[in-house]
């Protein structure tokens, strides 16, 4: 199987590193300095206190790496409308891309049904372009329950968790998401085969929609944001209204807010992935964590004044911090 990452950051960079270490055909569609190391080192992951390295073909031209068997789309999601006109020479007939991101993707309604059947998210898919890039057909959805950070271009820092929910967005367990399984499995992974992957997408986005955006106007640990009782009731409520409108859309999540806050406390007094990028200075997932639940809301006719707020506040404090376009 020939398999290109595109995203050769955290998580790409680690799924790359780990299926090129078990002798998978690997190339990274990359730029930059992270394409200079790339090419000057190959693939480099630090994990469990040893360095795992493995060769990758880099390169910043999608027709030079040619059609691929799988695509791991693993770029932040507001820059997947950016990168769709690249994505055509890596697409053969029988290519899957894997979407290895967080937030609601762009297909989530396409061949989804119930009320939102064919709704196109202008939140996470700006006009449109990124699903006439794309074709739904290639799509596989992926949630991902690894945690990496990049200490410098290039190398990899894998954290924890080496968690990979795959599946059909027409829901299906086809023969090629069977496969794409197996691959996943050899470079380490624990893979699960979902049928309900828009309620994997959506109960992870449950999760992290507020911790996120929360820890960027607090600079606060996660700890610490579940540990104040005000801030906690705050992302409840905003929790809350997102599982109503899960729930209208087929996605139901069982759970209260408050058991789903137990478990994110156990992992301790971790730093946001948007708190990293924050740090780092770099424009924040917000629309596809929080924005998409906005938009879904008022399609279905749930109102969302605590998901509102929290939206337009880190809105407004990325623009003044220079993290947003607008």
């Amino acid at each position: 199987m020939r398999v290109c990452i595109l995203g050769a950051g955290a998580i790409g960079g680690f799924i790359g590193t780990r299926l090129a270490a078990a002798d998978v055909e690997t190339s990274a569609l990359a730029r930059g300095v992270a394409l200079a190391a790339l090419r000057a080192h190959g693939w480099r992951a630090e994990s469990g206190g040893r360095l795992i390295t493995a060769p990758v073909r880099a390169s910043a031209d999608p027709s030079e790496l040619g059609e691929q068997d799988l695509v791991v789309l693993a770029v932040k999601a507001h820059s997947v409308p950016s990168v769709a006109s690249l994505i055509g020479p890596l697409l053969g007939p029988q290519t899957m891309l894997l979407t290895a991101m967080n937030g609601v993707p762009w297909w989530f309604f396409d061949g989804f049904g119930g009320p939102c059947q064919g709704h196109r998210l202008e939140s996470v898919d700006p006009g449109g372009k990124v699903a006439a890039a794309i074709p739904v057909r290639h799509v596989i959805g992926g949630v991902v329950h690894v945690s990496c950070s990049v200490p410098e271009p290039g190398v990899v820092r894998h954290h924890h968790g080496s968690g990979l929910i795959v599946g059909e967005p027409d829901h299906s367990v086809s023969p090629r998401i069977r496969a794409l399984a197996g691959i996943l499995e050899a470079g380490g992974f624990e893979v699960t085969v979902s049928d309900r992957i828009h309620t994997d997408v959506w109960y992870k986005l449950w999760g992290n929609m507020t911790v996120n955006p929360v820890s960027v106007l607090t600079g606060a640990t996660a700890d610490r944001i579940l540990d104040d009782d005000l801030v906690r009731a705050f992302c409840q409520a905003a929790m809350r209204e997102a599982q109503e409108i899960g729930a209208r859309i087929g996605c139901p999540i069982a759970e209260s807010p408050g058991e789903r806050n137990k478990i994110t406390r156990k992992l301790g007094a971790f730093r946001t992935s948007m708190l990293q990028d924050a740090a780092a200075g770099r424009r924040l997932e917000l629309d596809a964590l929080v924005g998409a639940v906005r938009e879904i809301g008022a399609a279905v006719g749930v109102p969302s004044p605590a998901t509102d707020a929290l939206h337009g506040l880190t809105r407004l404090h990325a623009q003044i911090a220079g993290l947003s376009p607008g």
